[in-house]
């Protein structure tokens, strides 16, 4: 009698097992998903790449004319002939152009804006949680307090106070990064309650009780033990926050409080084409708004499809 042998099967790739996943089908069954991802996709490596992806650099003082000023789209200029895809403004500066540069200042304010407040949230719901007592007594009241008022306003008051302390010769360079401490500054609580009440959970369970008996010390625990298993909601929580930071920068900047006038964001330029509405040059305001409403609802749109995923009682 003689032994076949057997083919060893080939272990899958770590992209063949992802390719198998229930989330990667999930992904392909929800139209809005593919979509979403699709059109967030497209904006932000459109911002990444906008030195290379602009016909010009709109901040450049040199490549501005101002008998450009107010062409409409895919219309020449009556003096110079030139043509913009999306028109200039009162500048001269290409619409477009300004979008992709504009959109770099949003996405970068509330990207880094979401993961200070996620740094911040994350660490004093862990020690709420696992330490208790006062110390959790002390975090949760001012969060309780800081959630009585609207997010945009502790941001303004934030905002304000941190220009004023700040010389006046550095206020323009400080700007962007007091505008990011401010919007994270206002956005952690959500951050700390989740991290807090999956804390409470997670620290009754065996293997923390085993990493105590071998006298791992509590900020061990913390991190290497509790934080891993806490984290998959505060993935969904910072992909739906991304998209609030994004719109609390834009109304800042409209407000005439965010980024200032050398460093335009969305949400500036929508504050300098709010100006020309009624007078005729509908453009400059319409294509700035636009992006920033199709960027903030696909990243939301996502947010909400990864949130229905990740959580088992939907399935």
């Amino acid at each position: 009698m003689t032994d076949t042998a057997q083919t060893p099967t080939k272990a899958p790739t770590r992209l063949q097992r992802w390719a198998d996943s229930d989330f990667f089908y999930l992904f392909k069954c929800s139209p809005v998903a593919i979509v979403s991802f699709a059109v967030a996709l497209i904006l932000v490596l459109s911002a990444v790449f906008a030195p290379l992806i602009a016909p010009y650099n709109p901040f450049d003082p040199a490549s501005l004319n101002l008998m450009n000023g107010f062409s409409r789209p895919m219309t020449p200029n009556a003096f110079t002939g030139d043509s913009f895809w999306l028109g200039t403004d009162d500048q001269g500066r290409d619409v477009f152009s300004t979008i992709l540069y504009g959109m770099r200042i949003s996405l970068f304010v509330g990207v880094a804006a979401v993961l200070f407040a996620m740094v911040l949230g994350i660490s004093l719901g862990l020690i709420a949680g696992y330490v208790g007592g006062w110390t959790e007594t002390i975090i949760m009241r001012i969060a309780d307090v800081q959630l009585t008022f609207p997010s945009i306003l502790v941001a303004m008051l934030i905002f304000g106070i941190a220009k004023g302390v700040t010389p006046i010769e550095y206020r323009d360079q400080m700007a962007i990064w007091v505008l990011i401490i401010a919007i994270g500054l206002s956005d952690w609580v959500q951050f700390a309650r989740v991290v807090r009440g999956a804390t409470l959970v997670e620290k009754s369970k065996e293997y923390v009780q085993a990493a105590r008996l071998i006298g791992r010390s509590g900020p061990a625990i913390m991190v290497k033990h509790i934080l891993p298993n806490v984290l998959s909601p505060v993935l969904v929580i910072a992909t739906i926050s991304l998209a609030l930071a994004i719109i609390a920068e834009a109304t800042l900047s409209f407000l005439g409080v965010g980024a200032p006038p050398t460093q335009p964001s969305l949400g500036t330029l929508i504050r300098i084409g709010q100006g020309f509405l009624f007078s005729g040059e509908w453009w400059i305001l319409f294509f700035p708004a636009c992006t920033l409403l199709a960027l903030a609802l696909s990243v939301n749109l996502l947010g909400d499809w990864l949130r229905d995923a990740l959580n088992p009682r939907l399935r």
